[in-house]
């Protein structure tokens, strides 16, 4: 409705009035919770003590389960770093936020409207800490009060690190620096008036790797993954869990089997060593021990119990299954798994398994609601604040896992998807591939070893399906 010339003057008036009788930010609410969320880098759901790992020593994540929720059909949306973290930080899938692969999305990364920001703008205190990993750049992001930022994809020793804006290479192992980074800002923080958030997305368990100058990696098996020199000798000899796709024929997945020119074809043999996943368990107990600091400072400043207490992944990897190794891009259930664990006990009761559906695009918006904001209306996640309350409500019937082909790995070139997933089936969409496409049913059929695409009695599903996929494509546009 158009105003009248008196009634816009009048309303101007007001406005002004507002602006000088409100301070510029609101008082601090103690009733709003900290936050602290810990996003290790390709970890699968299956690694860690509390989700049944054989061997795995992880007390002190092991401790944020038996104190909070364990979410066990938690998922990412897209199986790769970039576009992986972007959807957490902002609620959003790739193809909506523009971080759709690995490649320097500098310039994007910037314009993001992360939940740090909206919460920043409400009065909290923010810091990152970490790997952004959304291209080279590792300058300071909008809404960022505390910044500590590897360039990169960073280095196990020796890191470059832009720490507020000062660039230093300082000496020692990457997740201890990162871990006394974290510890920095939360001494401080946890002393101040205002209500705070850590954003910490660690290196490990991401290995060195060697790229060539077109910027591809031929050999993945060349990638190293590097322990701090103290956890070195950890698990030599305990014998490393498989399952039992890493026997796929890759009948069924034309995908998989296509030739690719200077690269051994899949098989029992192109998986990865035992004593390669034993490296990746052993990057991750310096992991656990900062979070291990993280849990002693909060007690120490008063604030454990008034935080949220995140750990997750931006996705899972591959250990040999379908013969992939040193591999994350593909919607099968290893790499699209994750681990998420909540703690936070005014609300979450310890001990909780929660077994509904959800994904990275919901921690924001879960976020933000905890911090008293209202989630934007263009936000593709939803809250799983009633889950945390204990409540069984499902949020996902289904939901789209997607991936923009890059040319990193050559085996991964021309293989861009999207995939939709339910309760029960999982259809991808190969969308530069013919005749490639692949259909499971995860009840009978859970290590995806059996392709139904052309199964007469598979048919209706499978039109249920891309009905489903296309609905999803539609309304998240």
């Amino acid at each position: 409705m158009m105003l009248k010339p008196w009634s816009l003057a009048t309303a101007t008036l007001v406005a002004v009035l507002m602006t000088w009788l409100t301070p510029a930010t609101a008082a601090p609410d103690p009733k709003r919770p900290n936050v602290v969320v810990v996003v290790v880098d390709d970890l699968r759901w299956d690694e860690l003590g509390c989700t049944g790992h054989p061997f795995a020593r992880t007390p002190n994540i092991d401790r944020i389960a038996a104190e909070g929720a364990t979410f066990r059909n938690a998922f990412a949306t897209t199986p790769l770093c970039s576009p992986s973290r972007a959807s957490i930080l902002t609620g959003l899938y790739p193809h909506k936020n523009g971080i759709v692969d690995n490649t320097a999305r500098d310039a994007q990364s910037h314009r993001l409207v992360t939940f740090p920001r909206r919460l920043h703008d409400a009065g909290y205190e923010t810091a990152f800490v970490g790997k952004w990993h959304m291209g080279n750049d590792n300058s300071r992001r909008p809404g960022f009060d505390y910044w500590a930022c590897l360039k990169g994809q960073g280095t196990s020793y020796d890191p470059e690190i832009d720490i507020d804006g000062q660039t230093s290479q300082l000496k020692g192992y990457v997740t201890d620096l990162l871990n006394a980074q974290a510890q920095k800002f939360l001494a401080h923080a946890g002393s101040a008036s205002k209500p705070f958030v850590l954003f910490m997305a660690q290196k490990g368990l991401h290995p060195e790797t060697a790229q060539a100058a077109d910027g591809t990696l031929s050999d993945p098996n060349a990638s190293q993954f590097i322990p701090a020199e103290r956890h070195k000798t950890l698990y030599a000899t305990d014998p490393v869990p498989r399952r039992p796709n890493v026997n796929d024929t890759l009948e069924g997945k034309p995908a998989l089997k296509r030739e690719v020119p200077g690269v051994p074809p899949l098989s029992v043999a192109t998986g990865t060593s035992d004593e390669t996943v034993r490296d990746r368990q052993r990057m991750l107990a310096s992991i656990d021990e900062g979070v291990g600091q993280i849990l002693k400072t909060l007690e120490s400043t008063g604030q454990l119990d008034k935080t949220i207490l995140v750990v997750m992944s931006d996705h899972g990897y591959f250990y040999g299954e379908h013969g992939l190794s040193v591999e994350r891009r593909l919607a099968y259930e290893e790499a699209i798994r994750i681990p998420l664990l909540v703690r936070y006990p005014p609300l979450v009761k310890a001990g909780l398994k929660v077994d509904q559906t959800i994904l990275t695009i919901d921690l924001a918006p879960t976020l933000l609601e905890l911090g008293g904001l209202a989630p934007p209306v263009e936000i593709h996640g939803t809250s799983f604040v009633p889950l945390l309350r204990g409540e069984n409500v499902r949020l996902h019937d289904a939901f789209l896992i997607e991936h923009t082909s890059d040319k990193v790995f050559p085996r991964m070139a021309n293989l861009g998807y999207q995939a939709v997933r339910d309760p029960r089936w999982k259809y991808i969409r190969y969308r530069e591939l013919s005749h490639a496409d692949e259909l499971y049913d995860l009840e009978a059929d859970p290590y995806e070893l059996t392709n139904r695409i052309s199964d007469p009695a598979a048919q209706a599903t499978l039109k249920q399906l891309k009905t489903k996929l296309d609905t999803i494509l539609q309304e998240t546009r």
